[in-house]
């Protein structure tokens, strides 16, 4: 094998591209897409459950609906070698799929939308189980479009960066725009705006240009262990030694953030906040704020390299939970209540905006080029699952603790996971070339 590669930034100024490059704008409405189902599985729809009087316990539990997103990595690999069935001859291999996949979220939002949790939750239960599936689908997908749309990896960047933009929006629509819709046309009627809003998805498959390396003829079939089994096997002989400290590094940079966030809207909604409250800072407010974080990640990244800022990535992303125990404990006193919550909930919006983009580039520099969409999905997979098995259990811990000692004890987790980002950083060292995967020879 060669030298590790230098990635170079790519040249494409940011604003032209969008009038330029005929991938920019359905890279916009992809990530629209992208952006909703997740929220859709649990987070919002803790409000929901929260509205009819489910427990707390039973709340946390239900954050296990997510779990097809820990997953995705099994799969990822047949949607990478397969066409889909029927709209695979007319769209393409990547297109195919995304629009298969959007389908599937629709007819879920739909499902979910005429259950009723207070009276029967296994219904909800069982369509929310499945739009995770579908969700995870979607996202896997519009991914492998992305990666394969641009080559070499590294001249992605402006690509990556539309649709980062798309997805932010798609998801303050399923956060902000569902709780704004609830609290004036119900859950039902929100649920199924949520569903409508994906046919910009759709339009935006259409007009996206297909890869030409997804206009190749179906490759050699392989079993399924094989199929599964080679970009994992690639990835781990490529990190060689240090595959062990990297990839628990990625496993648990995260952690603290998902088992927070279990609890975050139970607590909004403890402390007495309504969902147009809710909706108007964590969403609206926070959609702002998040940009900041991300526009901070990208222009610190270059400049003091990327195992520097997963360090500090890690510690603000966890020291910003303790902002969580101040609102727990004294959020709801007196007439500062709402300033309270939204500066609470703007260092920790902040904080995991930078912490979450610093993430998804050290993950893409590991990823190879031959395996880019499985082996990403696969490492999104092991950065989430840890943190969303402990968040289902997350509610019990806050009946036990209270809510202000739940999130103290969530910032604590980071210490480990940064003694962690330290020792990889003085082992591999400081230079971003020693994070790129070395190219194949040919």
């Amino acid at each position: 094998m060669n030298a590790p590669a230098v990635v170079r930034p790519e040249k494409t100024p940011f604003w032209s591209a969008l009038f330029t490059d005929r991938r920019i704008a359905p890279a916009l409405g992809l990530g629209f897409t992208s952006g909703i189902p997740f929220l859709l599985v649990y987070a919002t729809q803790a409000a929901w459950l929260s509205d009819i009087g489910i427990s707390i316990a039973t709340i946390g539990l239900l954050s296990e609906l997510t779990l097809a997103y820990k997953f995705k990595f099994v799969w990822a690999p047949f949607l990478d070698r397969y066409d889909p069935p029927l709209l695979g001859r007319a769209l393409g291999r990547r297109r195919g799929w995304i629009v298969v996949a959007q389908l599937s979220v629709m007819a879920m939002l739909a499902g979910i939308a005429f259950g009723d949790p207070a009276h029967w939750l296994a219904w909800t239960i069982a369509f929310s189980l499945a739009l995770g599936f579908a969700g995870a689908t979607l996202d896997l997908v519009i991914d492998g479009w992305r990666i394969t749309s641009v080559r070499p990896p590294e001249k992605q960047a402006v690509l990556s960066s539309w649709t980062e933009i798309g997805w932010r929006v798609g998801n303050l629509a399923a956060g902000a725009g569902a709780l704004f819709l609830a609290d004036r046309i119900g859950w039902r009627g929100a649920y199924l705006s949520m569903g409508a809003l994906m046919g910009v998805g759709m339009l935006a498959a259409v007009l996206a240009p297909e890869p030409p390396s997804d206009q190749l003829p179906h490759q050699a079939r392989a079993g399924f262990a094989d199929t599964v089994w080679a970009p994992i096997r690639e990835l781990l002989t490529r990190l060689g030694p240090m595959a062990p400290a990297i990839l628990l590094l990625v496993a648990g940079f995260r952690m603290p953030g998902y088992v927070a966030s279990a609890m975050a809207v139970p607590l909004f909604k403890h402390q007495g906040f309504s969902n147009t409250d809710i909706a108007t800072v964590t969403k609206l407010f926070g959609f702002w704020i998040g940009l900041g974080g991300t526009f901070l990640a990208g222009a610190l990244v270059p400049r003091i390299g990327m195992l520097p800022s997963l360090l500090i990535g890690t510690v603000a992303g966890s020291a910003s939970h303790l902002s969580l125990a101040y609102l727990a404990a004294h959020g709801g006193d007196g007439g500062t209540a709402f300033w309270t919550f939204a500066v609470t909930v703007s260092i920790d919006g902040f904080a995991y905006a930078f912490a979450s983009v610093v993430l998804i580039t050290y993950m893409s520099t590991l990823a190879s080029e031959e395996h880019a969409a499985s082996q990403f999905g696969l490492l999104t997979s092991l950065c989430a699952f840890p943190g969303s098995l402990l968040a289902g259990l997350s509610g019990f811990v806050v009946e036990w603790t209270g809510f202000p000692w739940f999130f103290v004890w969530t910032s604590l987790i980071g210490l480990p996971v940064a003694l962690l980002a330290f020792y990889v950083w003085a082992k591999v060292g400081i230079s971003d070339e020693a994070t790129q995967p070395p190219k194949t020879a040919s």
